[in-house]
């Protein structure tokens, strides 16, 4: 945002607060000047006067300009009344009807303010320099100025200037503004941190991922630019609802007026009661109802790291009642690493691991730097090989040492022609049962070893899951393009009973829509592939932590870190908007009915219709305000102390497979 319309929001906000309190100040005034003095009835009307010029100035210059636009509003109709009231010679009832609105209008101007500040305020968490290396020399450099692939230095305590990755060094970094996370976290080679994150005690280099425009915090902004111009289906409803009712409300007020003066009633009480209608049943609790709770929502949201594109996808994700996950990447990291090493013909599980990590040292495959990797945190250097030839679908071979060393499934053995013994192929039976690859590995002396490798369950996923079967969800499903073994082994670790597999991007866009038929759906994904399933559900949700580009400008709404645990929040919160909207137009329609009956039936007094309408306005005002509490006290979604977050031989979640190397 720029600084003049920060300002000039900021003075705005200001401003209807001065107002409103000057419009109580010159009311209390007048008060006390007519009842403790003895000034003449003039020098009264005079204090009341300047209470409505402080009270209806903004509320005139409103309904002026929509008038010029050929649009009647709310605000009209309190002006209207206001001067109905002092025609009558009740001053004072119109000044409190103006003094009750502004300060209304103030605390409804302060509730979208603090919606949209609460989210606003992280953009300016991004630091202004960073310290960058460029060929082993430090020089500060302005953050707009990194680039992907610059590298940059992060000391103690400084925050982080860009979107990257850690090369070298470790810390704890406080990401709590960003991803909700209430305690540090730990930080070392390959973990990726976020641009306006705190950095702890330890120092470390990190190389640019993404450009200053294209960081995490830039996306919020963007995202959260774009939900604020979305607007809910009942935010739509009331914004179209307002300029006829206005005029309506006008027109029989009216004939309430006209008809019984013609009928020989009293023109002064026939006024009275047509300037007490236009107050009560005037729409202003209905109309901020829904953007009260709506903005705060979508605040709250923000603030615990869920970016919802706009009010009516955070409507609509409080009527789900099924949920398909996307296995890879979604339920799963999408990481895999080494689970089981069993070993032949003498060899232990170093020599087998650092060997075979020798044979996969130059392999892109994400199985072979899956070994390559786990050799490595054992601290076994594995060696470059002298040759090294991959085939898709199969595996490797390489010369290391002197020898030859192969790796990859029994497809690769076969076209080699090298036997593969029942004992083997047995440890590679029980390796796959569980769901998980099996790599055979052999030397010149024969089969040396077999490998699993399997992917990483999301820490906190089957947590998620059960906190969303707590939430009452009808059916929680998973799609995946992998065989139906591999997705159930997934499916059994994280808690969910149906699973739909072997599925094309087609695939689990046509299971979308049969799910569609059967109830309303919210499909979560990360990838190219998701994003089909992502556009045709009733809600898409993307993973912002390694999610593609694609999914995250397809769907509805963002788990910023991909911390599954955020979502179980995310539809509380969104059911809680839902039910204060229903109770608060419940409220206000309420309201409104029973004082506009009133008022014909019975001719209630100007000021109980005044506090009653803007009473009515502030309780649902506040009540939408609480939404930005929502949540407060609770365990925010973490990284610690969280299980089933890494494959071992004892609990394997199940691979994905890539390439076919099964």
């Amino acid at each position: 945002m720029s600084a003049p319309s920060d300002l000039a929001r900021a003075w705005s906000s200001y401003g209807l607060a001065l107002t409103a309190a000057l419009a109580w100040l010159l009311l209390i005034a007048a008060f006390a000047v007519d009842r403790w003095s003895g000034a003449p009835q003039s020098a009264v009307i005079a204090f009341y006067a300047g209470s409505y010029l402080a009270g209806g100035t903004i509320a005139t210059k409103t309904a002026v300009q929509d008038l010029l636009g050929r649009n009647v509003n709310v605000d009209l109709l309190m002006v209207l009344a206001a001067v109905g009231a002092a025609i009558l010679g009740a001053w004072a009832e119109g000044a409190i009807l103006l003094g009750l609105f502004s300060t209304s209008n103030a605390l409804e101007h302060y509730a979208l303010g603090r919606t949209r500040n609460a989210v606003r305020s992280l953009m300016d968490l991004s630091p202004v320099e960073a310290t960058q290396l460029v060929d082993g020399v430090e020089r500060r450099v302005g953050v707009e100025t990194l680039e992907p692939g610059d590298l940059v230095i992060v000391r103690p305590g400084e925050k982080i200037p860009a979107d990257a990755a850690v090369v070298s060094g470790l810390s704890e970094v406080d990401q709590a503004a960003i991803t909700g996370e209430s305690m540090p976290v730990a930080k070392t080679v390959h973990d990726e941190v976020f641009a306006g994150t705190i950095n702890g005690s330890g120092s470390f280099e990190a190389r640019v991922t993404h450009a200053a425009s294209d960081t995490t915090l830039a996306r919020i902004a963007r995202l959260v630019a774009t939900a604020q111009a979305q607007k809910s289906r009942a935010e739509r409803f009331t914004d179209a609802f307002e300029g006829p009712y206005a005029i309506g409300v006008i027109a029989f007020a009216a004939l309430v007026t006209v008809v019984p003066i013609v009928f020989g009633a009293d023109p002064s009480d026939a006024f009275y009661r047509g300037m007490t209608l236009l107050v009560v049943a005037s729409p202003c609790a209905l109309v901020i109802s829904t953007p009260a709770a709506t903005l705060s929502a979508i605040a709250s949201a923000a603030r615990h790291g869920v970016l919802v594109k706009g009010g009516s996808h955070l409507d609509a994700l409080g009527a789900i009642d099924t949920i398909a996950f996307d296995k890879t990447g979604t339920l799963t990291l999408g990481r895999p690493q080494v689970t089981d090493i069993v070993t032949f013909g003498g060899w232990n599980e170093s020599s087998a691991l650092r060997t075979v990590a020798a044979a996969e040292h130059l392999s892109e495959h994400p199985i072979g730097q899956a070994i390559v990797r786990a050799a490595k945190e054992r601290g076994l250097a594995p060696d470059t090989p002298t040759s090294f030839t991959s085939t898709p679908g199969q595996g490797v071979t390489a010369a290391v040492d002197g020898g030859l060393i192969t790796a990859g499934n029994e497809r690769l053995f076969d076209s080699l022609g090298k036997a593969v013994p029942n004992e083997v192929r047995a440890a590679v039976a029980a390796i796959r049962a569980q769901g998980r690859t099996a790599i055979i590995a052999s030397d010149r002396n024969g089969i040396a070893a077999v490998i699993g490798v399997a992917d990483q369950v999301r820490p906190g996923a089957s947590e998620a899951v059960a906190a969303l079967r707590a939430r009452g969800l009808k059916r929680i499903v998973m799609l995946t393009g992998d065989n139906a073994l591999v997705g159930q082994a997934i499916a059994n670790l994280v808690g969910i009973d149906e699973v739909y597999a072997d599925l094309q991007p087609e695939g689990k866009l046509d299971k979308i829509r049969e799910l569609r038929e059967r109830g309303k759906v919210a499909m979560v994904g990360d990838g190219v592939n998701d994003a089909p399933a992502l556009a045709i559900a009733d809600l898409g949700i993307a993973m912002g932590a390694g999610g593609t580009d694609v999914a995250l400008e397809t769907a509805d709404i963002v788990l910023v870190t991909g911390n599954l645990g955020q979502l179980p929040f995310a539809i509380g919160l969104a059911r809680r908007m839902r039910t204060i909207i229903r109770a608060s137009i419940a409220f206000a329609l309420t309201v409104m009915t029973t004082l506009a009956a009133s008022t014909m039936l019975a001719g209630i007094p100007l000021p109980l219709g005044v506090v009653g309408h803007e009473g009515s306005t502030i309780v649902v005002v506040v009540a939408g305000l609480t939404l930005l509490i929502y949540g407060r006290g609770q365990r925010r979604p973490g990284r610690r102390g969280e299980s089933g977050s890494i494959a071992s031989p004892n609990q394997g979640p199940a691979e994905t497979v890539l390439d076919g190397r099964t």
